[in-house]
Order: C-alpha cells, then structure tokens, then sequence
C-alpha cells in the first residue's frame, strides 16, 4: 500500500495532464489502468512507483512528470507514467489540494531551482526594459505574454508549470509570468483578470526620448508632403527608419511605419490598397504612441522627484497630447499603475505594451489544439488574402494564419486551395493538432508542414462550449464593460485578433436587410436577455457572406449556440463582425459559402439616420484629405470644407472636436510647420477616440 501523500498529483486533472502530454495518451492510459490498474508502491520517500500487469515499472518523484522514468524505454512523458498518476488519484481519491493561492508566492530561489539562473538573468533583461502581461485568476492561473501564455497547473508546484513555448525555447516566460502575479497581486487584489506593467526600472532617462522622434519626423514630412506629393526620397527614408526601430525593439511603431509606407507604395502603384483613412490613421498613430509614453515619463518623473520645475516641463509634453489626454484619457488609463504607486519603473511596462519594447518576434509552440473560428477574405489588387482565426482554448486567446494567392477566385473557390497540410475550409471549420506551429507577438501563426510533425486536422463539431471566459462570452453586458474600458485604439497593442470572441446565443431576434448599404444586422441575445448585433456586409470577394449569415441564424442548420467574430461597440450597441457560426455539426463560415440570394428575399428596412455619426464620418473624411493631398498643397476649397465639417460638429453638440479643427483652420497657411502638423493630429486622434465612442 502506497504511503507518500502527493499534493501535486491530486492537483492534476484530464485537461491538465493532457497540456503536459497530449489527450490521446491520457485516453490510452485512462483505458489500461481501468481495465488494469497496476500496483503501486513508495520509495525513497514521496517517490510512487508503478507496476504495470506487462512488467513495466514507473517511478515519478516530486517535482513534474518530465522527472518521471519509465522501463518502457520512451525519451517523453509515457502512458505508464500517466497511468501511474490516474492510478494514485484512484486509490487517494479523499485527498485535497489547496483550494486558493498565487503563484507570485513562488520565490526567486525557487525559480532559479527549475529553469536556472542562466535563464533566469534574460527573464530579468526583460523586467529591466518592462513588459505587459494579462492576468488570469483561477483554479488554474494564468499569464498570457507576448511571446508565450503560461499555466500553472498545481498549486505551490512549479515542476508543473506549463507554457505553449516549445521546451528550451522561451523557458524565461515562467519567472517573468511569476513576476507579473507578483504585481498583480500587489496592485489588482481580488481581480478575475488584469492587466499589469511590469519593470522598467533599467529604462533610459526621460531626457533621452521615446526612440521615436526621427520616425515622427518623417511622418511629419508625409503629412506635409500628403501621398499624392511624396516623392521616391521621401518613400526610400524608410529603411532607414524602420531598422533603427527593430533594433530598438520597437515592434508596434515599426509595424505601423511599415504600413504607412505600403500606403505610400500602393498610391504610387494606384492600387487598391491605398486608403487616405488609413493613412490618415497612422500618421496620427505614431504621434499617440510617443504622446502617451513621453507624457507619462515626464509625470513619473515629477512624482518621482517631487519637483515642480520638472512638472512644468511635462506640462509641455501634456498640452501636446492633450487630444489623446483628454479625449480617451489614453495616458492616464496606460499609465495608471504610476499615478497609484508613485513608481517610475511602471512605465517600462506602459513602454512595453504602447511601443512593443521586447516583443519577441516569433516563439515556436510545443503540441498545440487549434479549434477553426472562422475566416475572413479580402482583396487587395489582384491578390486574395484568407485570415484564418483559431481559438487556442488551452491559454484562452486567438491566433491567425494568413494565406494569400494571385488570383481572381472567391472566398467558395478559395475554400478548396490548401494550406498547412489541409484546405482553407477545413482550417476554418476544423480542429487542427500541430506540434509544428509557431506563434508572433501579434499572434500570427504559422502551421509548418513538418514531415515529421505534420498537422492534423478533423471536422469540427462546433463546442466552443469548451472554450474559457473570456473568449467565450455568455454575459453581453460584461463583454460592453470590456470594450468600454479600452484603451484608445492607436496606443493599444497591434495584436491581431485581439477583439474576436465567441458569442453564446440563447435567442434570435429580429432581421434587418439595408439594400443601399448590402448589410444584414440580426439581434442576439444572452440567456439573461440582453442583445446584441451581428452585422454582415456584403463583399463581392465573399458572396455568400450574408445570405450564410442569414440562413445559420435563421435555423437553417439547426438551432443556433455560437457566433464568433469581431466585436465593437457602436450606437451604445456590442457588434459582431461574423467569422464563424455554429449550431448543429460543423460550423458555418460565412466568407467561404456560396451565394443562394437569400437576404434579397427579406423585406428591405432603411437604416435609422445618424446625425452624430455623420458629422464625426464627414470631419474625418476632410482630415484625411489633407493628409492625401499634404498640409502644403491644400486645394482652394478646403478650408470651406473645413469650417463645414466644424459647423456640423458643433451642431450635434461636439464642440471639443470642432474647436480642434478650428485650431487647424487657424495655422494653415502656404508653408506650414510643426504648428500644422501637431494641430492636424490633435484633430485627428480626437476624431478617432469620438468614432470608437459612437
């Protein structure tokens, strides 16, 4: 009879043993040990061993199933040594394991004691620089990070800690997703989930910048010269540009560079791809993220020091962006955990999650389950573009594969190309199983085709039952506080994906078909009752898009539970942009039906007028012509178009916006300068936090 009381393999459950294996091996062993349970023993004293009925013997000390052995021979976790721990808990089936703790209690001993202190100095390189992690408390906690999401399985143990990092490759993520508890604990108490800064303490001083005043200037030059007048010297600076921010480890600024100048290529190409709203949107994005951390450098700083001449000096900084200041209060939401604590090492953090500091840039994955949520198609050009979004239910977040082809088909055609071992439709409705995926800290992924570790991929069945809070939303009012409380979008993470969620639809409502705009919105709602819209707009690159929409909520293929998409709130409403949905069998992805014309056949509604959102869409139309035609080449009739654009503004009440394009009209002239220029992006960021608002 086994004496060794062990905590640890009380603590393991099915899901947590298949995160450290895989689920088909716990299946196996779960088989055998019921049909045969092997005999167990103690040894050396908190060691259990296993004899299996084919002579097999197991052994498995504390500290983690990797410091298993197992007689069979195998290199990795064997079914013997599950089966070892499926037999324990059946014989101490009375046993309990602490019911609440936090794993920022694990001291940084013990954290050197399991993954080194090699390992643990480039955890602290990281802290020095600051990072931001999501929270999760739980009966399994959790710690989801740029380059890795990081569970802990049981309690007070971290021999079982596990992270979808393939093994030897990003093994720092455990003592900085410690760390980032440790914070949590400190300053969110109490809270189910949260978002913490942590470190920064070897950040450079606040004199030295944000490590992006050249890119502002070449942004600043753009916005001068607009599209329609960058020459190629203009557009060839780029490089230039974009290496000094990778190698600074500016990721989210470097991305946004990066676009602005395929903006600039694709309006020399007259391309399809060229939008004076995106450009628009980041020009002004570059100037919200130096805003929003130079801003709260130069506060921590004051509160730091206690004095008041630096204060006036941040001052300047402050009134600069005041348009993000006061309008989304992005500094003060992103800066937070400085103006609590009075700690300057906190805007490492804000660094970290506002320009991308330490992003890593892609981190292998060990054995992942992907479930398919959907897909998006687009076209750009003569080129067609296949998002796939899957739900990784073990860390609760969403990753995407893109695939793209030079081609004329649509999103039915597109269905039938392959990619990562399997077609577009399947990724998009299935189940895939890879251990050769490897994730970036946008959470794109890349499904290798490994010949030795090819994916599969099974139909799926549409139980996104099992998908965990957060992603899988059943309270619609909680999903409305979450999108509330944002951050501006322009100083948010470049996270791809970042707002697909997954929907549970207790009822079905009312179907509206605007025939002017080609779009159906249909209500949901939560079991509470509480709506939402799901809204679909034709495309011609998807032509089944809403009459797939239409025919799975309408009952077509049974009762509808799911709709998975992105989701925003717009007119005091939570919208979702269907990706995926599923009632009964394998779920239905819009983009890639094909077109039955049933929309046409519903009775035409004419969607309510808008006067709010109007005078918003007109002023940020008239701003993002001057950023096209360049603050230096204005036509004639702009500034009437302008004070138009203001006059509506004021008319619904928008007085704050229309005063900041008045102080635009006000500094326009032949030759404008940085007065134009800060001018311009103060209107346009307050637009744009209006527009989020609406």
């Amino acid at each position: 009879m086994i004496t060794p009381e062990r905590d640890d393999l009380l603590a393991l459950d099915a899901d947590a043993l298949a995160a450290l294996a895989n689920r088909g091996l716990v299946k196996r062993a779960a088989r055998e040990v019921e049909r045969e349970p092997p005999v167990l023993s103690a040894e050396d004293g908190a060691v259990v061993v296993a004899e299996f009925a084919d002579g097999v013997r197991a052994e498995l000390p504390e500290g983690g199933l990797d410091r298993g052995s197992c007689s069979c021979g195998a290199t990795t976790v064997c079914r013997h040594v599950i089966g070892l721990v499926l037999a324990y808990q059946a014989v101490m089936e009375g046993g309990t394991a602490p019911a609440s703790w936090s794993p920022g209690d694990f001291s940084d001993e013990e954290i050197a004691a399991r993954i080194g202190s090699r390992l643990v100095a480039a955890a602290r390189r990281v802290e020095r620089a600051g990072y931001a992690a999501r929270v999760r408390r739980g009966t399994v906690p959790v710690v989801e990070l740029p380059a890795a999401t990081v569970r802990f399985l049981v309690p007070g143990d971290l021999g079982y800690v596990h992270t979808d990092a393939r093994a030897g490759v990003r093994d720092d993520v455990v003592a900085l997703a410690v760390w980032a508890f440790r914070v949590a604990d400190r300053h969110h108490p109490g809270e189910a989930e949260c978002l913490v800064d942590v470190g920064g303490s070897g950040e450079a001083p606040a004199d030295e910048g944000t490590g992006l005043e050249a890119v502002l200037e070449f942004a600043g030059e753009v916005l001068r010269f607009g599209a329609v007048h960058a020459g190629e010297g203009l557009a060839a600076a780029v490089a230039g540009h974009l290496g000094r921010l990778e190698r600074a480890g500016l990721r989210w600024p470097s991305d946004a560079t990066a676009e602005l100048a395929d903006q600039l290529a694709g309006y020399r190409e007259r391309s399809a791809r060229y939008s004076p709203e995106t450009l628009a949107d980041l020009i002004a994005e570059l100037f919200a993220r130096h805003r929003a951390v130079a801003a709260a450098r130069y506060r921590a700083v004051a509160a730091a020091r206690g004095g008041e001449a630096v204060a006036r000096e941040g001052e300047a900084v402050a009134r600069e962006g005041e348009a993000v200041a006061r309008e989304g209060e992005a500094v003060a939401r992103e800066g937070e955990a400085v103006a609590r604590g009075g700690e300057a090492a906190g805007t490492g953090g804000l660094r970290a999650r506002v320009l991308g500091t330490e992003e890593s840039a892609e981190t292998p994955l060990r054995r992942v389950r992907l479930d398919g949520l959907g897909a998006r198609v687009r076209a750009v050009d003569d080129r067609r573009v296949v998002e796939v979004f899957h739900a990784q239910a073990a860390t609760g977040v969403v990753l995407v594969s893109q695939r793209e082809w030079t081609t004329g088909e649509d999103g039915p055609a597109l269905a039938r190309r392959r990619a990562g071992g399997a077609t577009v439709g399947a990724l998009a409705a299935g189940v895939v199983v890879t251990e050769s995926a490897v994730r970036s800290a946008s959470r794109a992924v890349r499904l290798a085709t490994s010949r030795v570790a090819r994916p599969t991929v099974t139909v799926g069945t549409g139980a996104w039952d099992r998908l965990p809070p957060g992603l899988l939303v059943t309270d619609y009012p909680l999903l409305a506080a979450e999108l509330d409380a944002l951050p501006p979008r322009p100083v948010r993470a470049r996270v791809r994906a970042e707002l697909v969620r997954v929907l549970a639809v207790a009822e079905v409502g009312e179907f509206r078909y605007e025939p002017g705009e080609q779009r159906l919105t249909v209500e949901i709602r939560d079991a509470a009752g509480n709506a939402a819209v799901v809204a679909a707009t034709y495309a011609a690159v998807a032509p089944g898009r809403i009459d797939a929409v239409l025919a799975a909520l309408s009952g077509k293929h049974g009762t509808p539970r799911y709709v998975a998409g992105s989701v925003h709130r717009s007119g005091g409403r939570t919208v979702v942009d269907p990706y995926g949905i599923a009632a009964d069998g394998p779920p239905i992805v819009p983009d890639l039906t094909d077109a039955d014309q049933a929309a046409e056949r519903l009775e035409p509604a004419a969607g309510p007028e808008d006067p709010l959102a109007e005078a918003v869409a007109h002023a940020a139309a008239v701003l993002a012509e001057a950023a096209h035609t360049g603050l230096a080449h204005l036509p004639g009739g702009y500034p009437d178009r302008l004070a138009e654009a203001r006059r509506r503004l004021a008319r619904v009440g928008l007085h704050r916006v229309a005063d900041d394009l008045g102080g635009l009209a006000a500094v326009l002239g032949p030759d404008p300068g940085e007065a134009a220029v800060t001018a311009w992006v103060n209107a346009r960021l307050r637009i744009g936090s209006v527009t989020e608002l609406l």
